[in-house]
């Protein structure tokens, strides 16, 4: 699933916070996690290691398999992906403390106050003063992840390309940021006491709005987007036929070829929007590397996100979080103003100034809950991968071995850590690991005995 639509419920969560500046790599299709490689190895079968990666043939795949200079490149990377991600995190955290120990937030708060007594024109000077001064500290962070990708030739975009993508990144946080803000503290003035829970029933139709709207106003800030049918009509003949199995009705106008080859080696296919902006997505990088079965296959799992009814479910997951984390926002928060108001020079919760504590409590609830969230992820993207394979069964020639095959492919091209660590598995993965996603494509089988799908009859 384009996890776009659970970052956006993290943003709102976070108020923005969170990988606000990272509009223009999201985690769609994608075999890799956000910023990480593939999830845990499960099947003792499905592990690879240098000298068996030569040994087993790409029409024969039984486990996920990498030539030995790409096994080492794989591991490395993985690595420092787990120490970034780490890194990330506690810095995240630490950036909040330091803006408010050297009470940067009320200097903007008095900066405003000056500016104007009418609190919508307080908040609008507020807002995008606290969201990028959050931004560029955390910078360092994002140039150095950039790096790594130029490094490891997962990224063939240039820094000033790059830069100019950062640049749209932070117009869309400041503008989503700054709407937030301004709802939150109207929010907080208006019910001290219920802030939380009528806050949190604002969120949940601004996050479908923002799915809604992603695929039509956001994206196409990034990258280029053309009818798929004028890329290639063959394909789109083909994802038709097995859309007209799933039950639901996507038209060939909603089809659309990606150009991400300017920016990226990494292959990528994904459904995303709601009512009238649902659509298909595929990269040219996709067309390019894999075999049209393959893409049909990586298709037939991003549909079983909608027939499975994913993304509301996960809406209706994320909503109970985001009460829980408001609720808990509301208990700390005034605690907080109460132990160390005075010091920070914050002089209540409906203080602009209040806004980094907020955001602070929210954000380590959101670590804490990333584990569940995340086991939460991979099980819906293990149904979407058997959604995928029966409803290409039948359909496509030996369809498990072109699922294997395709992630095979994909886990080649991304360079999927084999071995990953066991802990970044826990607190950062959102998708099952290659290792484990091939062995269950190799060995799903429910019709060797006569028998069918559990989704797809």
């Amino acid at each position: 699933m384009k996890n776009s639509a659970l970052l956006v419920c993290a943003g709102v969560l976070v108020l923005c916070w969170a990988g606000n500046s990272r509009a223009s790599k999201s985690d769609r299709f994608h075999l890799v996690s956000v910023q990480t490689a593939q999830g845990p190895t499960l099947a003792p079968q499905a592990q690879v290691s240098p000298s068996d990666a030569t040994q087993t043939s790409p029409q024969e795949i039984t486990g996920y398999t990498l030539p030995p200079d790409r096994y080492k490149k794989a591991r490395n990377l993985g690595r420092i992906e787990f120490r970034l991600r780490i890194t990330d995190t506690f810095y995240g955290l630490l950036v909040l403390w330091l803006i408010l120990q050297w009470k940067i937030a009320p200097k903007y708060r008095d900066w405003a106050e000056k500016a104007s007594s009418r609190r919508i024109l307080q908040g609008l000077i507020f807002g995008p003063l606290v969201i990028v001064t959050m931004d560029l500290f955390n910078e360092p962070i994002e140039i150095y992840g950039h790096w790594v990708e130029r490094a490891f030739g997962l990224s063939v975009q240039g820094w000033g390309s790059w830069t100019w993508d950062q640049a749209k990144g932070e117009a869309v946080s400041i503008i989503g940021g700054t709407i937030l803000l301004l709802i939150l503290y109207a929010v907080i003035r208006r019910r001290p006491q219920r802030w939380w829970f009528y806050f949190w029933l604002v969120s949940l139709p601004i996050i479908v709005f923002v799915i809604f709207l992603e695929p039509l106003v956001v994206d196409p800030l990034f990258h280029k987007f053309e009818p798929l049918a004028r890329k290639d009509p063959t394909l789109t003949a083909a994802l038709e036929q097995m859309l007209q199995r799933t039950g639901k009705h996507i038209p060939p106008e909603r089809m659309f070829w990606m150009g991400a080859a300017q920016k990226s080696t990494e292959i990528d296919a994904y459904v995303t929007g709601v009512g009238g902006s649902k659509r298909i997505v595929v990269w040219d990088t996709t067309i390019a590397d894999l075999t049209q079965p393959e893409i049909v296959f990586v298709t037939g799992h991003e549909m079983g996100h909608y027939v499975l009814n994913h993304i509301p479910k996960g809406i209706a997951f994320y909503a109970i979080f985001l009460i829980v984390a408001f609720y808990l926002g509301y208990r700390g928060i005034g605690w907080m103003v109460r132990r160390w108001g005075t010091k920070w020079a914050i002089r209540g919760v409906d203080d602009w100034a209040s806004f980094p504590a907020l955001l602070l409590l929210l954000s380590i609830f959101s670590v804490v809950a990333d584990p569940i969230t995340n086991a939460f992820s991979r099980h819906i993207e293990h149904q979407a991968d058997q959604y995928g394979l029966e409803v290409t069964h039948g359909l496509t020639p030996d369809a498990s071995q072109v699922a294997a095959h395709a992630f095979n492919v994909l886990g080649n091209v991304d360079l999927a850590d084999p071995k990953p660590n066991p802990i970044g598995v826990f607190l950062f993965y959102t998708h099952p690991s290659i290792s484990e996603r091939i062995h269950f494509a190799v060995t799903y089988d429910p019709w060797a005995k006569g028998g069918h799908g559990e989704f797809v009859h």
